[in-house]
């Protein structure tokens, strides 16, 4: 083995990697909308978030990375700890689908069918069909198809190369030799260990593990010690993760380590036991790639199935280790930047956070409408806490959008990603037009004057339309019901209308000396802050079913539905119409 076997070697396992990175990219873009959703599904079901762990991993293809989201997720409080046990668990389960992909290149037979599944027969023409997609796919679910196809191949080509530098050392009695030293488990663990820490990655560990099985010199009693020090070198990441994190978020790494070193430790005594006791044979068998994915696969499996009950004692030991103080309270952070190296993830938490401050946005308003009806000292300092509340939202939600939105983003996500931008804005300043509305009302009830019975009827009317389309809006916007966003746009246009009836009324009321020049200010700042409102509502509408056509024209699309000739926004807004049809002049 010369100079360039050794560059061969390092220049496949560069591919390697890149390929793996590449195919995990494209499989979390193709999936992305999918993990929101299992994202929502997380609950305190230890099961389903074992099923979870398998299926996200097997997604995102590392294990570490799992464990990094749950590291930020716990840390922006939206997680507890007991909910990412079961995670990190499935996770470990969800990392062997590598081992069992890259098994593929140890085929050897002569059956046509069976060469065909052999990598370097389909793999180069899977790169070829990737490219294409890339190039020429007009969408953006057949360029992630492509990127997955073209990672693939290139991840396969690294360990064709890696292999194939490797193949001398059967030949050299050095290499022999060296080998005989992981038949003691111990050094076979701590090698496994230190090797998956130094490049963080159990996949790649045991990729090149696999590689240098083709040589034909490692035997069953060699590699099993070495797959077991991985999954313990795999925790690295994850506690790197760690630092500068609430002291429940570090529980999360201690759970990860704790349940690889007890799972390693068990499968350790058992090991020593058949080596040392039994003297099984099939340790002294040669081992193939594929042979490394059973292996991989059943330590993973059987501890998972082993230490599966005992969640609940992980979590004891993880809370003796990292004590919290009497009394102490934890400041999560809003929303974890962790989170940002996997932007379906970081999306979904950002649009969870939104929601609450949509819901935030209706109870703020509806306070201040309250205020305008009957003014109350402590609804008005409700209403102002609430406002600054919502600052801290868009403060905190925009600086972490417009960190995300400098990611590779799929289009769909980068769509999504404006939409959560437009909408905090909306909110916000909803939030401002009701602190407007309880100062007009204190104003009002400082100078002891009220509107006249007719103009109160008619702002009676004004305040519930303002109330049903703010309404409407959290709630579509809450739970994505297009049906509902396609409402509000009507409701936006009724309310204009009614606002310019009132003020023609207002007007009416003044020639007459029924009204004062004062109070005539303050209804015209009231009416211009329900109407300022209702706009915000047709942005936030808007924005959302465009967003659900995968489209950003606001413009083009309210010039479209505004005509009349749409039957469904005429029906909507004769409807609305005649519900708050101002009551007859007196």
């Amino acid at each position: 083995m010369d100079i360039f076997s050794v560059i061969t070697l390092l220049g496949g396992l560069a591919l390697f990697l890149y390929g793996m990175n590449v195919m995990s990219d494209g499989l979390e873009k193709l999936a992305g909308s999918k993990l929101e959703q299992i994202l929502r599904q997380m609950t305190s079901n230890p099961l389903k978030g074992l099923i979870l762990g398998v299926v996200v991993t097997g997604v995102i293809q590392s294990s570490s990375a799992v464990t990094v989201i749950l590291v930020g997720l716990v840390n922006s409080g939206i997680m507890q700890l007991s909910q990412s046990i079961g995670v990190i668990m499935g996770s470990n389960i969800g990392t062997t689908v590598t081992a069992w992909m890259l098994s593929l290149i140890g085929i050897e037979s002569d059956n046509l069918f069976l060469n065909l599944l052999k990598p370097k027969n389909f793999s180069l023409l899977f790169a070829f069909i990737g490219i294409l997609l890339i190039m020429m796919g007009k969408t953006e679910k057949k360029k992630s198809i492509g990127a997955i196809l073209t990672g693939f191949a290139v991840l396969m080509l690294g360990m064709e190369l890696m292999s194939g530098a490797v193949a001398p050392l059967k030949d050299m009695p050095g290499f022999r030799k060296v080998l005989t030293y992981f038949t003691n488990p111990f050094l076979g663990v701590i090698v496994g260990a230190l090797f998956t820490a130094v490049i963080q990655s159990s996949s790649a560990s045991v990729g090149i593990l696999q590689a240098l099985s083709m040589t034909g010199s490692i035997t069953y009693g060699a590699a099993i010690p070495i797959i077991m020090g991985q999954n313990i070198g795999t925790c690295v990441t994850a506690l790197i993760s760690s630092i500068g994190v609430t002291k429940t978020a570090r529980k999360v790494s201690v759970v990860h380590i704790t349940f690889n070193v007890i799972g390693t430790s068990l499968f350790l005594i058992v090991y020593c036991i058949a080596a040392w006791v039994f003297r099984l044979p099939i340790l002294e068998e040669v081992i193939g790639p594929s042979g490394i994915a059973i292996c991989h696969s059943i330590f993973n499996v059987v501890t998972t199935v082993i230490l599966f009950p005992f969640s609940r004692q992980l979590q004891k030991i993880a809370d003796t280790l990292i004590k919290e103080k009497k009394g102490e309270k934890e400041e999560y952070e809003f929303l974890d930047e962790r989170l940002i190296a996997t932007p379906a993830f970081a999306i979904a938490e950002c649009r969870n956070m939104t929601s609450k401050m949509a819901e935030k946005t209706r109870e703020t308003l509806l306070n201040a409408v309250d205020a305008v009806k009957s003014y109350d000292k402590k609804t008005v300092d409700k209403v102002i806490e609430s406002e600054n509340e919502l600052d801290m939202y868009e403060d905190k939600l925009g600086t972490f959008l417009v960190k995300l939105a400098s990611k590779d983003l799929s289009e769909h996500d980068g769509h999504v990603t404006s939409l959560l931008l437009h909408t905090i804005s909306d909110f916000e300043r909803i939030g401002d037009h009701a602190v407007s509305l309880v100062k007009a009302a204190g104003e009002m009830n400082e100078k002891k004057i009220s509107f006249s019975e007719d103009a109160k009827a008619e702002m009676e009317v004004l305040m519930n339309a303002v109330s049903e389309i703010l309404i409407a809006t959290t709630a579509a916007f809450t739970v994505n019901d297009l049906r509902l966003a396609k409402k509000v746009e009507p409701l936006e246009q009724v309310i204009d209308q009614v606002t310019g009836r009132i003020r023609k009324r207002h007007i009416d009321r003044l020639t007459k000396g029924q009204c004062t020049i004062e109070l005539g200010f303050i209804l015209n700042d009231i009416l211009n802050d329900f109407q300022r409102v209702s706009d915000h509502c047709s942005n936030i509408a808007v924005a959302l079913i465009e967003v659900s056509q995968d489209a950003f024209d606001t413009h083009e699309y309210l010039g479209t539905v505004k005509s009349m000739d749409n039957e469904d926004f005429k029906d909507s807004f004769n409807e609305y119409r005649l519900k708050y049809e101002l009551p007859a002049k007196k």
